[in-house]
This record gives structure tokens, sequence and C-alpha cells, in this order.
């Protein structure tokens, strides 16, 4: 790339951002559900959310 205002180098630059962008936002999804798995597994132990015992037949 012998010339910096070429449109081919401005799109190269934006799709790196939209790409780094989507990145960051794949791994934050990623993050959040695994913290939602870990808090239902956590609530889901056999206890009732006042702390007594499952009473089952």
């Amino acid at each position: 790339m012998s010339e910096d205002n070429s449109w081919t180098s401005k799109a190269a630059m934006a799709g790196a951002a939209i790409g780094s962008a989507a990145l960051a936002a794949a791994v934050m999804y990623a993050s959040r559900r695994m913290e939602r798995a870990k808090a239902k597994k956590k609530t889901a132990t056999g206890t009732t959310p006042s702390g007594e015992n499952v009473e089952t037949d």
C-alpha cells in the first residue's frame, strides 16, 4: 500500500474495528451466559430461596 488515503486501507481499518467489536461482544456474551449458568446451578441445589429443605413425596 503506497498510498495511505486509498479506500482499501480505510475499508481494512473499518473491517478490523468491526471484527474486534464483534469478538468483544461474543466474549462478553459467553461470560455472561457462564455466570448465569453458575447462578442457576447454585439455586437448583435442593433448597428453596428461603433456605428450607425441599420436601418430596
